[in-house]
């Protein structure tokens, strides 16, 4: 289960003791709200589906995908498929290629969702190991899906937009400067991360 609200909160106050420049960005915008997503196969298929297109786009092929094979949190049902089935969903012959990979993984035991390692770059290592799968795709299902804290996603644009505007930043952050000042925040990254997506969407300017 991802970061729910109470520790989400805790480690947001944390980090708004320990950096005045976060206490005043929660004060400008807020809260954020948990976001949480189920542990399994579906959440990463779903990230599959959803790469490149639009949130509504990457429904509707998820619901044409479901009703043509079934219960999509079973990876036997994308096993068991035909090609010219995954593509009347409306997957591309890459994107079926990579919800077969996905499914190979986890039908043989090579992936083992209910047990991914503990060591969060172990755990990052064996999930890039899918294709398909890379290291964003990675720790957002980290993150929203198995709740660990200190996951830190440097490489997302948003991220680094919002990391400069909080802390004063004239220009976007790289992601090795958004990976290096994020270092202090040790273990409460998972919780910043998020913040800085909340942030993302209040309506100040973006650097």
């Amino acid at each position: 289960m991802g970061l729910t609200a109470e520790p989400l909160r805790t480690s947001i106050d944390a980090l708004c003791a320990q950096d005045p420049a976060f206490a005043a960005a929660v004060a400008r915008a807020g809260y954020p709200q948990p976001r949480i997503n189920p542990r399994g196969f579906a959440t990463l298929l779903r990230t599959i589906i959803g790469q490149q297109v639009s949130v509504a786009s990457a429904q509707s092929v998820w619901t044409k995908l479901e009703g043509i094979v079934g219960d999509l949190t079973d990876p036997e049902n994308i096993a068991r498929a035909q090609d010219e089935q995954l593509r009347a969903a409306g997957l591309s012959r890459q994107k079926a290629g990579y919800a077969r990979s996905l499914s190979d993984e986890v039908t043989t035991g090579r992936l083992d969702l209910a047990h991914l390692p503990e060591d969060d770059e172990d755990a990052i290592t064996a999930l890039v190991a899918v294709k398909g799968i890379g290291r964003w795709s990675a720790e957002v299902y980290l993150l929203f899906a198995e709740g660990r804290p200190d996951i830190w996603p440097a490489g997302d644009l948003a991220v680094q937009i919002e990391i400069g505007r909080i802390l004063g930043h004239e220009v976007r952050p790289s992601e090795k400067l958004t990976r290096e000042v994020a270092e202090a925040w040790r273990p409460h990254r998972g919780a910043a991360a998020i913040f800085a997506w909340h942030h993302y969407g209040s309506d100040m300017k973006v650097i």
